[in-house]
């Protein structure tokens, strides 16, 4: 898998991202497709080879080995990396559909034609609910991963021992060996702690949204309450004026 070309894409994201996005895009790549690629596949490249059961029985292996590991750390974490990377290509792509509009509005109007977005990549309107349900989508993500991963494996845990019982063609209870248990559980437990970081940075996105969002929304309705309030004393003032000249003029005047 060329993660580089994913990296390529994701960082064209940085451009319109927060703070929180940018330090969970570091964590992403940094804290969990470095160590996966580096460390963490080598790690799991010998759990068929090296899962050794106590019974020469053709068949026992195999099907005790798929009874525990029906789908295997490594590529469950590259299935992980690559669904939540992508919901951030969703920015790209309306971001892209804006210059797009922009670029054809040049074309049919002018080169001088009154912009239809001040800034393209400026987080207001549809863009900014693009950015809000990505988000949404990448919370989703990790946390149906992680619960994938700990529905299938107790509470994370990889014992050294795996008694594989009433599968058949195995004989009674066999006995199982995991090959390299504490070394796996480390990795496991260092990817879940990445994966639980990249979810409170992105809840923390999330929040910071919605909250900037309702300030920039309260600060409008203040100035248009004050520009109502500052209108209806000017008109008020502009009656209370010509109400004056009107009992000025009915008034008898007095002649000498």
């Amino acid at each position: 898998m060329d993660w580089k070309t994913l990296q390529a894409l994701l960082s064209g994201v940085n451009k319109y991202s927060t703070a929180f996005s940018r330090i969970w895009l570091s964590m992403v790549f940094v804290f969990r497709v470095l160590v996966y690629v580096v460390a963490a596949e080598k790690v799991w490249s010998d759990d068929h080879k090296d899962f050794d059961c106590n019974t020469r029985q053709p068949g026992c292996t195999n099907v005790c080995f798929d009874h525990f590991f029906p789908v295997s750390h490594i590529r469950l974490w590259a299935l992980q990396l690559i669904f939540v990377t992508c919901p951030s290509l969703l920015v790209i792509m309306h971001v892209a559909y804006r210059e797009d509009r922009e670029r054809k509005n040049r074309e049919k109007n002018g080169e001088n034609c009154p912009k239809l977005y001040s800034n393209t990549g400026k987080k207001h309107g549809g863009l900014w609910w693009t950015y809000l349900f990505s988000l949404i989508f990448k919370l989703i993500i990790e946390i149906l991963f992680l619960y994938l991963l700990h529905k299938m494996w107790d509470s994370f845990d990889l014992p050294r021992l795996v008694k594989c019982s009433n599968v058949d063609p195995c004989p009674n209870t066999v006995d199982c060996y995991i090959a390299r248990p504490t070394e796996k559980r480390v990795f496991t437990y260092f990817m879940v702690g990445a994966s639980s970081i990249c979810i409170v940075l992105t809840v923390c996105e999330i929040f910071y949204l919605i909250f900037k969002r309702a300030v920039q929304r309260a600060r409008k309705w203040r100035k248009s309450t004050k520009r109502s309030v500052s209108y209806s004393k000017a008109s008020t003032c502009h009656c209370h004026i010509k109400s004056e000249e009107k009992e000025n003029k009915s008034q008898p005047r007095c002649v000498a």
